[in-house]
């Protein structure tokens, strides 16, 4: 074969530069697409021998290798695939690599970096030159006499080719690193690399060093594989162990057989599985293989609470594995990780066009063939194929969990308190995934026991079991209010926010057969909010909104002792908006208590949440009740002229009903601690 010089067919001479700058978004990627090069010159090798197309040498075994030299500064792939010919070299390096070049350019020479582009334009064996002064190709096709090729570049728009000497079929891309990039000559960096982009990729993944020194290893002659290099044959006698009988006479005793064994060339280990889990039929696999997986894949060693296994052909063709972590902490914290594959190739993390936003709480890998990567993400965002995986997703989790709820409600139950944030996430996020599992949120009373809404709202009103059973299922999760029609009176549910916090307050509602439901977690805000928005038929108010008449007793007159206190307690708290009322409440035991309207609350909150809130928003929104029959108050009111006593024992009052509703800012407590050394001092004079 003469040796060729010739152009690469491409109208811009800067197609290297906007490669490096625009075609990808990490410069380690380039190991990915020539992995991913090597696998599909060996799936296609195998499909022509399966169709009779090629004959492949017997005892054939799929391989790719890479090889690091530190010394000559280059980094190589090799694959045993089916190689390539003159002509193919032309064909698929020069020209069809660049026949959408043009448009690449057009597009994306004015782009910035946020519009990254996810994966492969027929460019993928050029993103070598994000790292290679130098790119090499060596290939021989498996075509019956064909000739090996020679291939090189040095980055620009020209290459040469000529008669190679490869041997084996396949190919061989050999890349001359540049200063910038000789971390890819360390083969720990580039194990790093795989294991990111390749670990599950369809054929095993060598890393070696050249000319590394051998290394050996030694095994019983009955593990040898026919691919095994016997450097040396060793016979190992068996262990004997001297041992004394009962009548004092000894013995030796075997305790191991004597074994032939072997020296052998350790056996390379490959980087990556080529039959990761997800591509498993889901009877195939047991838990202990989904919670190894999930160590594997994550570096997690907290065991998931449960997972979906994705399995679809039609009619798209989808596989993964969704796993639910504990995630009972703040949500604004939670991190979780969706791993997005093609064929097995690592894409990216956490795709949120194709991943629904709530389910990148969760930690998982799907694999979507059919997924279009050759356009950005942009793109990605506005596709309707993309829409239905995403809707796809969204579905079986949904149905994964509402038949949780009906077939073993009491594991769901087991699990509600970590999966309740991510469900209740959802529910705001996703409208479908809303209406599918809206019925199946639990709440939880302050006895601990759980509820459905429906479940919740007949316990308040009274309905028997027999006769919800007659009602229809999902008769008050989502109705609109019609504006025609009046509105329906709303069930109160009550909620505590903090039961430690609030345990005052649960008291009282204990003592008067009320009940509450327990919601922690700061995501509720927000969820109740979007739930009464749902339903016309319930209302939710933390346990400390309001004095219901359940907690009072009577109706006794108690406006001129509300006035004198109301003046006394502005007076000494300096704080002439502040509400008080007195009344004569069931539990004497308590002495004072402040209440916050929900709207108030709800509000302060949200911009709590957006960074926007300090205790000051809330000022002169609290009201004080006082209760008329507890001993303190009394006190206070028969000595309200007396200033040195009565405006210490105000502070307190006053700070004792704020601890059971919010915690004390720094200087709140301080004052709440000397005032309570001083009142005991006092007790002791």
């Amino acid at each position: 074969m003469e040796m060729q010089h010739g152009n690469l067919s491409i109208n811009s001479e800067n197609i290297f530069p906007i490669i490096k700058k625009w075609m990808y978004s990490d410069k380690d990627i380039f190991v990915r697409e020539l992995v991913s090069n090597a696998c599909d010159a060996i799936t296609k090798v195998k499909k022509l021998d399966a169709v009779g197309e090629c004959e492949l040498p017997e005892g054939y075994k799929p391989e790719i290798h890479v090889i690091v030299d530190d010394k000559e500064k280059t980094l190589s792939f090799i694959d045993n695939g089916l190689g390539m010919t003159a002509d193919e070299v032309k064909k698929n390096i020069t020209d069809i690599a660049f026949s959408g070049a043009t448009e690449f350019l057009e597009k994306y020479k004015d782009k910035a970096d946020q519009d990254q582009i996810i994966g492969h334009f027929g460019l993928g064996f050029y993103s070598a030159f994000m790292v290679a002064d130098q790119a090499d190709i060596d290939t021989l096709s498996f075509q019956p006499g064909a000739e090996p090729v020679h291939w090189e570049c040095d980055g620009n728009t020209e290459y040469d080719m000529g008669e190679g000497d490869w041997k084996e079929m396949g190919t061989k891309v050999t890349l001359h690193l540049n200063e910038d990039s000789l971390e890819f000559a360390n083969e720990y960096k580039v194990t790093e690399v795989l294991k990111k982009y390749c670990s599950f990729m369809p054929y095993n993944i060598y890393v070696s060093k050249a000319d590394a020194e051998p290394e050996y290893e030694t095994i019983d002659e009955s593990e040898l594989r026919d691919d095994d290099e016997v450097i040396e044959h060793i016979s190992v006698p068996a262990e004997t162990e001297e041992m004394t009988k009962e009548d004092g006479t000894k013995e030796v005793v075997e305790k191991t057989p004597a074994k032939e064994q072997v020296k052998i060339r350790k056996r390379p280990v490959p980087v990556n599985d080529i039959h990761p889990l997800w591509t498993k039929q889901p009877s195939q696999c047991t838990d202990a293989e989904y919670k190894e997986f999930f160590i594997k894949v994550f570096q997690d060693y907290k065991e998931p609470l449960f997972w979906i296994h994705l399995n679809m052909d039609y009619p798209f063709n989808l596989k993964g594995i969704l796993y639910f972590p504990r995630i009972n902490t703040e949500y604004e914290s939670i991190e979780g990780k969706i791993k997005l594959y093609n064929n097995q190739v690592f894409i990216a993390d956490n795709i949120k066009e194709v991943i629904p936003e709530y389910l990148l709480l969760l930690k998982g890998v799907i694999d979507c063939p059919d997924l279009p990567l050759n356009v950005s993400r942009s793109a990605l965002q506005n596709d309707g194929f993309v829409k239905k995986i995403s809707d796809y997703i969204s579905k079986k989790v949904a149905d994964k969990l509402s038949g949780m709820c009906k077939t073993d409600r009491e594991t769901y139950e087991k699990y509600w308190d970590d999966i309740s944030p991510f469900i209740k996430f959802g529910c705001i996020k996703d409208e479908k995934f809303s209406d599918r599992i809206m019925p199946h949120v639990l709440y939880k009373d302050i006895d601990d026991k759980f509820f459905t809404l429906n479940e919740l709202l007949d316990k308040i009103n009274g309905v028997t079991k027999d006769e919800a059973s007659a009602e229809d299922g999902s008769k008050v999760e989502v109705e609109a209010v019609d504006d025609q029609e009046k509105e329906p009176e709303k069930t109160t549910v009550y909620y505590v926010t903090d039961p430690l916090q609030q345990s005052q307050y649960i008291n009282m509602f204990r003592n008067q057969g009320m009940d509450a439901v327990i919601m922690r977690h700061s995501i509720n805000s927000a969820f109740i909010t979007h739930l009464e928005s749902k339903n016309n038929r319930v209302k939710f108010q933390r346990i400390d909104a309001e004095l219901t008449d359940d907690m009072k007793d009577g109706a006794a007159d108690l406006e001129e002792e509300t006035k004198a206190m109301q003046e006394l307690f502005r007076k000494v708290l300096k704080n002439d908006k502040l509400d008080v009322a007195v009344e004569n409440l069931k539990d004497e035991s308590v002495s004072a208590i402040i209440t916050l309207s929900e709207q108030n609350r709800r509000m302060y909150e949200m911009m709590r949440m957006y960074g926007m809130a300090n205790k000051d928003m809330l000022g002169g929104d609290e009201k004080l009740t006082l209760n008329a029959k507890h001993p303190l108050v009394q006190y206070v009111y028969e000595h309200k002229d007396n200033e040195e006593d009565v405006d210490i024992f105000c502070e307190q009052l006053y700070s004792l009903a704020m601890i059971s509703n919010r915690a004390l800012s720094p200087e709140e407590m301080t004052g709440f601690v000397t005032r309570s050394n001083e009142i005991m001092m006092r007790l002791t004079k």
